[in-house]
């Protein structure tokens, strides 16, 4: 038996990437989504620790004995409407085994905290319409759903941002 009440999130440190990758390909699988790119977790070093000025972050949900549950990744978006930037919540994902035991809410927590110390008042995300287990747990942190249709769209030859 683990105990949640001992877990702790912190943020992702370089000898997490491997983990996180995994989380992120089983993320993908339970949404139905292709496989995250390969080499993801040096995609993600470079985007986490080798930068001057880093674009994504990433919290980690940690069991006692070291063994990652979960994440959460976000980056800080610019919203026009509103005029302000904002913390969007790119992934949040636990293992099957450890939700429903309060590590999402820590998980969660952590996040706005971190949009509070940037001075940020807001957290935007998305999920599946399909994905109810998430949508009740949303729905109990008191997060208000907005309906809006998510596109993607590739661009062929992409160029590559600095």
């Amino acid at each position: 038996m683990i105990d949640h009440e001992t877990s702790q999130v912190r943020r992702a440190v370089r000898g997490d990437l491997a983990e996180v990758a995994a989380l992120a390909a089983e993320h993908a699988a339970y949404e139905q989504a292709a496989p995250p790119a390969a080499g993801l977790a040096g995609l993600l070093a470079a985007e986490l620790f080798d930068r001057p000025q880093p674009r994504l972050s990433c919290l980690v949900a940690e069991l006692p004995g070291g063994a990652l549950a979960g994440y959460a990744s976000f980056t800080t978006e610019f919203s026009t409407w509103q005029g302000r930037p904002y913390l969007h919540l790119d992934c949040l994902y636990l293992r099957d085994e450890h939700r429903g035991l309060g590590l999402g809410r820590h998980l969660v927590d952590a996040v706005v905290a971190e949009a509070k110390a940037l001075g940020l008042d807001e957290v935007q995300w998305n999920t599946p319409a399909w994905n109810e287990g998430a949508i009740r747990f949303y729905d109990r942190l008191g997060a208000v759903r907005r309906e809006k249709m998510r596109y993607t769209l590739s661009t062929p030859d992409p160029v590559k941002v600095g």
